[in-house]
């Protein structure tokens, strides 16, 4: 027999490729996933961007890169996307990664080992559990509200279990799509100062805003250099470019440069040199008022379907922006037998709450709602069957 390490006991699978799986059937209207629209891809600028780049420079294109970054992009990165919303930094406390899934592995692998006490949203991004699971760390859920993390409870788990880190997602949150505006940011950022906590701040969404007015990131009121930013061009240019990007201070770069080096080398110099020449270019600003006049639309319409169709006793946030939607169902309803249902009887997927909570009993009545991959009339009939399936179980 085998014998794996005792780190793959403490591994599950993603309830979303299994949900995936179940949906064989073309038909089934996906509410599951959380990946861009296609027709988002900017793909003709990237066609000519990669023919230039390969064309101008082939063997620096080709070739191994360095650990720590495309030196375009990390420039790029500072310019376009950290001057702006008042983060000041230096090449040196910039890193680029395979997209920012790495950039949360890599960071989790250098400041937590078995046994740390780290402080996560309930609920929150159930990857980002399933790797602090394997590290087999103890996790501290925080409460939250409608305004993202409670700095109350926050302060308070601070003082009972010490932690090592703090785990958030500030803007449209993954998965509730809630944003924490910035006197409890400010207050985060005090925190992680005054306790010599890690705060990890994790931001692929915070571009795709449909409404209202940017909050700037913890990162920003970082005095402590205790707060990493974590970006991705995945959800903002195309998800299969793999890259990602982080702007922390310089030793923690350190550290996390030579995790790199034994993980991948470096981040595929071909993919960071789009995304450099695509920021260079001044073409995302443009890019993301298209992107957001798509999801506007669809998330309107999700949004206009639960009024309608879901019972009275439902709760759902109304994001801003992102890509998500978080409901909670009145009643006794479990939503992964629900889930099941839709699929089975209705055509229609959706991702149960469980998974996303330290707890899965906390989640066991919620469920997550994607806008972004289906069209506004698929999300419309889809959010009229699930209305439907929803009151026929209460």
């Amino acid at each position: 027999m085998r014998r794996y390490s005792e780190k793959m006991d403490r591994l599950v699978g993603s309830v979303i490729r299994e949900i995936f799986k179940m949906m064989a059937d073309p038909q089934i209207i996906s509410l599951a996933g959380g990946s861009p629209a296609k027709e988002s891809f900017p793909v003709e600028t990237i066609r000519e961007i990669a023919d230039k780049l390969i064309a101008e420079n082939p063997v620096q294109m080709l070739q191994y890169g360095v650990t720590c970054g495309h030196m375009p992009l990390r420039e790029a990165y500072i310019e376009h996307m950290l001057k702006p919303k008042g983060i000041q930094a230096e090449v040196k406390n910039v890193l680029t990664c395979t997209g920012s899934g790495q950039g949360i592995y890599l960071i989790c692998d250098v400041f937590v080992d078995k046994g740390d006490a780290i402080l996560v949203e309930s609920p929150t991004f159930l990857s980002t559990l399933n790797v602090l699971n394997k590290i087999g760390a103890r996790l501290i859920p925080v409460s939250t509200d409608e305004n993202g993390l409670i700095v109350e409870d926050l302060e308070a788990k601070i003082k009972q279990y010490n932690p090592k880190m703090l785990y958030t997602i500030p803007t449209f949150q993954n998965p509730s799509g809630r944003t924490i505006p910035a006197a409890r940011r400010r207050r985060i950022a005090e925190l992680s100062a005054e306790y010599n906590m890690i705060v990890l701040e994790d931001d692929p969404y915070g571009e795709l805003r449909f409404r209202g007015e940017a909050v700037p990131p913890i990162k920003s009121f970082d005095a402590a250099g205790n707060v990493i930013l974590l970006n991705s061009f995945s959800k903002i240019i195309a998800p299969g470019i793999r890259v990602g990007a982080m702007c922390a201070a310089d030793d923690i770069i350190q550290k996390i440069e030579l995790v790199k080096q034994g993980a991948d080398t470096h981040t595929p110099t071909l993919t960071q040199a789009i995304c450099a020449e695509y920021l260079n270019r001044g073409l995302l600003p443009a890019h993301l008022d298209e992107v957001a006049d798509i999801y506007r639309v669809r998330l309107d319409a999700m949004l206009d379907g639960m009024a309608k169709h879901f019972p009275a006793g439902c709760k759902y946030t109304k994001p801003e922006g992102g890509l998500f939607v978080w409901t909670e169902l009145p009643g006794d309803i479990d939503c992964s037998e629900l889930n099941k249902k839709a699929i089975e009887k209705h055509k229609v997927a959706f991702v149960p709450g469980s998974p996303f909570c330290v707890d899965p009993a906390d989640g066991k009545h919620c469920l997550r709602l994607n806008f972004s991959s289906s069209n506004a009339e698929q999300i419309s009939l889809a959010i009229e069957r699930l209305g439907g399936l929803i009151q026929s179980e209460l």
